[in-house]
C-alpha cells in the first residue's frame, strides 16, 4: 500500500510543486513585506514554470493513481496547460494593476490564492472519483470567493462575494446531494467502476437521472450556464480585473474539464459502436442530449442578449463568458470526439481573446479610472496600438476572419453537423451575429466617436510586447492551427484509457 501511495506521489509532481509555492508565496509577507508585490509574484511565476517543467515531461502518460482516484493522462494534460499559461499571465496582469495597489498591500495572499486556485483546477481536471472531484470543485470555489472580494475596501467587491458564496453553497449542496444518490445506489465513488455498475443494471433508472441533474446543477454553476449564471454578472464587475480575467478562463475550463470527463467516462457505453451510440440503457425515451442542447441555447441566447445593453466593460464581458459558455456546450451536446476537440480548440481561443480582451480593459482602468464603454472613445486616437489590439480580440469573441475565435466555432459548428444537430449549428450562428452587435459599439466608440480628452497614451516596451502576445496567435492561429487542432484530437483519443 504505502509503495503504491509513494509512486502515486512521483505523477503529480507539478501539484506538489505549487502547493510548495504556495506555502512560500504566503511567507514572503514576512521575509519580503516591503518588496511589495514582486518577491510574491515572482515567487508565483517560478512555481508556475517548475511545475510547467513536470507537467511537459507527462505529455504521454495515461495513468491512474492513488487507487484510481486521479488520471494523469493527455486530456487532463491539455487543461493543465491552459491553467499554467493562464496562471503565469495573470501574474503578469497582476503586477501593472493600479486597482490591486491601491486597494491592498497583501500580495502575498493575493498570489498565494491564484496558486491554489491553479491547484484545484488540476485536480478538477484530472479526478476520477465523485469525492475527489466534490473536493477539488470546492478548493477551486473557495478560492475564487476570497479572490472576488480581495479588495475589501471596495463596496462592489464585497457584495460580489458573498453573492458568490451564497451561489456556490447552494449549488455545491446539491451536487454533494447527488453525489450521495450515485453512492446509494451502486456503491461506487469511482466513475470507472459507476460505468460498470450501470452496465451490470439494477439501479433505479428515475434515481439516477434525478441525481445527474443534479450533478448538472453544481457543474453548471462553475461553468456560468443559463439558469445557474445569476452570481457572474455582478461577481465579475465587482472583483478586480485580474480575478475577473483569471475566472472567466480558469475556473470556467476546470468546469469544461470535470463535466467532459464525468459524463463521458461514466454514463457512455465504451464497447457500442459508434461511440454517438454508446448511451446506456437508462437514457433510451429521455433525450439528456436535448436538454444539454436547450442550456446550450439558452446560456448563448441569455448571454448575447443581456450584454446588448450593458454599458460596464466588465459586465459585458461577463455576460459574453455566459454566451461563450453557450458555445462551448454545443460540443458537448454530440459528446463524441470530433465534438469535444471542438471544444478544446475553442477553449484555447477563448483563453487568448477572453484574457487579452480583459488586459485592454485593465490598462485602460489603470489610465482613465473607468470601465464604462464611453471611457473607450476615441481609443483609437489616443492609443492606436491598443485600440487595433481590442479590435482583433473582440471580432476573435465575434467569430470573424482572420482571427482564432473563427476556426474555433467553425469546428464546433462542423462537429454539430456531422452529429446531425444542424438545427443547433443555426442557432449559434444566429447567436454570433447578436454578439457582433455590442461588440462593434465598443469599436464604433474607439473610432468614430470624439474623445473629450485627446492626449495621447504611451505604454511602455513590456505592456505593447504582451498585447503583441496576444495579438498574434489570434490573427497567426487562423492561417496555421492544425497544430492546436492535433494537440487536441490526441488528448480526446487518448481519453479514457486505463
Amino acid at each position: 500500500m504505502f509503495q503504491t501511495i509513494y509512486e502515486s506521489f512521483g505523477y503529480i509532481l507539478p501539484e506538489t510543486t505549487l502547493a510548495i509555492f504556495f506555502v512560500l508565496t504566503l511567507l514572503t509577507a514576512i521575509v519580503g513585506r516591503r518588496r511589495g508585490k514582486y518577491l510574491p509574484a515572482f515567487m508565483a511565476l517560478i512555481g508556475f514554470i517548475i511545475a510547467g517543467i513536470y507537467v511537459f515531461r507527462q505529455i504521454d502518460v495515461s495513468v491512474l493513481v492513488f487507487s484510481g482516484m486521479y488520471a494523469v493522462d493527455p486530456f487532463s494534460w491539455f487543461f493543465k496547460v491552459i491553467f499554467l499559461i493562464t496562471g503565469i499571465l495573470i501574474v503578469l496582469f497582476s503586477m501593472q494593476s493600479r486597482e490591486l495597489e491601491a486597494a491592498s498591500t497583501k500580495y502575498a495572499e493575493y498570489f498565494s490564492l491564484i496558486i491554489s486556485l491553479t491547484i484545484g483546477a488540476f485536480f478538477m481536471a484530472g479526478s476520477t472519483n465523485l469525492l475527489m472531484m466534490y473536493l477539488s470543485l470546492e478548493l477551486v470555489s473557495i478560492s475564487s470567493y476570497i479572490l472576488s472580494g480581495f479588495t475589501k475596501e471596495n463596496a462592489r467587491a464585497d457584495e460580489a462575494s458573498l453573492k458568490y458564496v451564497i451561489y456556490g453553497a447552494f449549488s455545491s449542496g446539491l451536487m454533494l446531494y447527488g453525489i450521495s444518490l450515485l453512492y446509494g445506489l451502486t456503491g461506487e465513488t469511482n466513475i470507472y467502476s459507476f460505468n460498470q455498475a450501470i452496465a451490470a443494471g439494477g439501479a433505479p433508472r428515475i434515481t439516477i437521472l434525478v441525481a445527474i441533474i443534479l450533478m448538472l446543477v453544481g457543474l453548471g454553476y462553475k461553468i456560468s450556464a443559463v439558469p445557474f449564471h445569476f452570481w457572474t454578472p455582478d461577481v465579475y464587475e465587482g472583483a478586480p480585473i485580474t480575478v475577473t480575467a483569471f475566472l472567466s478562463v480558469t475556473s470556467k475550463a476546470a468546469g469544461f474539464a470535470m463535466l467532459i470527463r464525468f459524463f463521458k467516462i461514466a454514463f457512455i457505453d465504451v464497447t457500442a459502436q459508434p461511440m454517438a451510440a454508446g448511451m446506456w440503457e437508462i437514457f433510451r425515451g429521455f433525450n439528456w442530449t436535448d436538454i444539454i442542447a436547450v442550456l446550450s441555447v439558452l446560456t448563448m441566447t441569455v448571454g448575447n442578449l443581456v450584454a446588448i445593453w450593458q454599458s460596464n466593460m466588465k459586465r459585458l464581458l461577463a455576460y459574453s463568458s455566459i454566451a461563450h459558455a453557450g458555445y462551448i456546450l454545443m460540443g458537448f451536446v454530440t459528446l463524441t470526439n470530433q465534438g469535444i476537440s471542438a471544444m478544446l480548440v475553442y477553449l484555447i481561443a477563448y483563453l487568448l481573446m477572453n484574457l487579452g480582451a480583459f488586459y485592454i480593459v485593465m490598462l485602460v482602468a489603470n489610465k482613465y479610472h473607468t470601465e464604462n464603454v464611453d471611457g473607450y472613445n476615441g481609443l483609437g486616437y489616443r492609443s492606436p496600438y491598443a485600440a487595433f489590439a481590442l479590435t482583433v480580440f473582440l471580432f476573435s469573441l465575434t467569430g470573424i476572419p482572420p482571427t482564432f475565435g473563427f476556426i474555433g466555432k467553425f469546428y464546433l459548428f462542423s462537429s454539430l453537423i456531422s452529429a446531425h444537430y444542424i438545427w443547433l449549428a443555426i442557432v449559434g450562428v444566429i447567436n454570433s451575429v447578436i454578439s457582433l452587435y455590442y461588440y462593434a459599439r465598443v469599436v464604433r466608440n474607439m473610432y468614430l466617436v470624439q474623445p473629450e480628452d485627446t492626449t495621447r497614451i504611451e505604454f511602455d516596451f513590456g505592456t505593447n510586447l504582451l498585447m503583441t502576445v496576444f495579438v498574434i496567435p489570434n490573427i497567426g492561429l487562423m492561417l496555421y492551427f492544425s497544430p492546436i487542432l492535433s494537440w487536441a484530437q490526441y488528448s480526446v483519443s487518448m481519453f479514457g484509457l486505463r
